[in-house]
This record gives C-alpha cells, sequence and structure tokens, in this order.
C-alpha cells in the first residue's frame, strides 16, 4: 500500500511538473533587417564587399548621428524665436505647418497613383531626384498619415524639446 502511494505519488508530481513546465518566453519577433539605399553602401563601404562591416557601419551611424545632430540645431536656429533653447508650443506649431506644407508638396509631385502616400517606387522617383524624403512609412513619412516624430535612425527632424 505505501509502495502503491509512492508511486502515485510519484507519477502525481511528475504531471504536475510536466504540465506547469514553460518553454522559454517567446521573444519578440526579429524584425527584418532593412535594406540600406545603394548610395548609403557606396558611401560607407570600404572594403568594397557590396555590404556595411561593423566598423563600417558604426562610421555610418556616427556620421548619421552628427548630419541629426546639425539638423536640430538648424530648427532650433530657424524655429525658436524667443531663443531659449527650446521649441514652445507656437515655435512647434510653426515647425509642423512646414513640414506638412514639404509633405504635401511632395505627395503632389510624387505620388503618381494618387493614393495620398508615397510607394516605394515614387519614394525612389522622388529620392533620384534628389528630394529628402523621411525614411520610413509610419506617421509623417512618405505615407502622409501625419507629423513623424524622427530621430536617431531617421531621416526626419528629431523630435521637439519638451515645452517648459
Amino acid at each position: 500500500m505505501k509502495t502503491t502511494k509512492l508511486i502515485t505519488l510519484s507519477v502525481l508530481i511528475g504531471t504536475y511538473s510536466f504540465a506547469t513546465a514553460q518553454e522559454a518566453p517567446p521573444t519578440a519577433p526579429e524584425r527584418p533587417k532593412r535594406e540600406l539605399p545603394a548610395a548609403i553602401i557606396a558611401k560607407f563601404d570600404k572594403d568594397g564587399d557590396g555590404k556595411l562591416s561593423a566598423d563600417e557601419e558604426t562610421a555610418m551611424r556616427t556620421e548619421m548621428k552628427a548630419a541629426s545632430e546639425a539638423r536640430r540645431a538648424e530648427m532650433l536656429k530657424k524655429y525658436d524665436t524667443n531663443g531659449d533653447g527650446k521649441l514652445d508650443e507656437t515655435e512647434r506649431t510653426a515647425l509642423m505647418a512646414e513640414m506638412e506644407a514639404k509633405r504635401k508638396a511632395l505627395l503632389d509631385k510624387y505620388d503618381a497613383n494618387k493614393d495620398g502616400k508615397l510607394d516605394p517606387e515614387e519614394v525612389k522617383a522622388a529620392r533620384d531626384a534628389g528630394e529628402q524624403v523621411p525614411m520610413g512609412r509610419g506617421p509623417g513619412g512618405p505615407s502622409g498619415k501625419g507629423p513623424r516624430k524622427g530621430g536617431p535612425g531617421g531621416e526626419g527632424p528629431p523630435p521637439a524639446p519638451p515645452a517648459e
């Protein structure tokens, strides 16, 4: 009888352990790596292998960060009318109005199928013509769905500093 109870208890514990065992928590799905434009690869691919090594990618990111900071300084210089080093609500409104006008002008000129957004082919045509088209397909990018919050990794303006 004692042996039967021990076996039953062991089976129950084993079953319980098996039933409650959890697999490793699922990780976030890996985003597909976005293909870099050929012009970027050509500019930073120093060894000519057609792809960016870790060092080449670091150089690219460093240059892009510097360009982003320069754009931010330029925006502050242009829109910070009170000279306090940040954009207040009125200054941000002026910035957003100009961004919207630029977005609309891009759509008017390059939205060949008139669907209200720039498809990859239309973005390529705009860039080939020398236009600065924000990267990404999210709000404010070429999709035309509203203001974009740029910053590191984007070609749009960085987010406006918080108003105080």
